[in-house]
């Protein structure tokens, strides 16, 4: 069993951090230990206990064990924006020391760590380095969420070229289907998995409120490279 995974999409809003709880509660149920990570969060929350995110919270909570939130979210920012902008707005750089450090305090709690990126797997972190740069120090086996609506073929296709050129290795991917609209679905996820090398791990059926049990159901981790 791998170590942990890391979860990335194909854009902003396509449900990874749900998929992520599914995937640590599937963990959970094979009888893993298991705590999650969200790296760098914008859209946060101020708290009496500082500044939260709602995913990193979610990921927080779905863990084996209840760990510090300053090692789950090392970096919140409040405006909802691109994280890069959001940390020169408030004063700070985003550096992957910072955050590896927190992840090898996470290994130390957990035999497993789920990851979850920022928006999709080329978003920039600083001037220099972009989550790809982040999915690379971190050597996990990357899982991809493809939100199923309209132009996503190419968003996977792209993404997943993209994670192999940046030397990760694509464990497989997931179908999350956001939009409940979309028309001949299974032919779209039929397009992406005759074309993407890589095993569709599950379908995510269209949710209106969060059913993690659900999610894990719905996944196949088995199937991971």
């Amino acid at each position: 069993m791998a170590k942990g995974f890391f979860i990335t999409g194909t854009d902003t809003g396509i449900g990874k951090s749900w998929c992520s709880a599914g995937i640590m509660e599937k963990l959970k149920q094979q009888g893993h230990n298991v705590v999650g990570m969200k790296p760098v969060a914008s859209g946060c929350e101020l708290t009496p206990d500082g500044l939260r995110n709602e995913d990193a919270l979610l990921l927080q909570q779905q863990g084996s064990v209840i760990v510090d939130y300053a090692l789950v979210n090392p970096y919140s920012f409040a405006p909802a924006i691109a994280p890069h902008i959001a940390a020169t707005q408030a004063g700070e750089r985003i550096k992957l020391g910072k955050i590896l450090e927190r992840y090898t305090q996470l290994k130390k709690q957990s035999e497993s760590v789920v990851v979850e990126g920022v928006g999709g797997w080329l978003v920039p972190l600083n001037d220099h380095e972009t989550v790809a740069d982040l999915g690379a120090a971190l050597k996990l086996p990357v899982i991809l969420v493809v939100g199923m609506r309209l132009g996503c073929i190419n968003h996977a296709l792209l993404s997943a070229e993209s994670i192999r050129a940046s030397g990760s290795s694509l464990a497989g991917w997931i179908a999350n289907s956001v939009d409940p609209q979309m028309d001949e679905l299974q032919a779209t996820i039929n397009a992406i998995a005759q074309r993407l090398d890589a095993p569709l791990l599950g379908v995510v059926p269209h949710m209106q409120k969060l059913e993690v049990k659900a999610i894990a159901s719905s996944i196949d981790i088995s199937l991971a490279r």
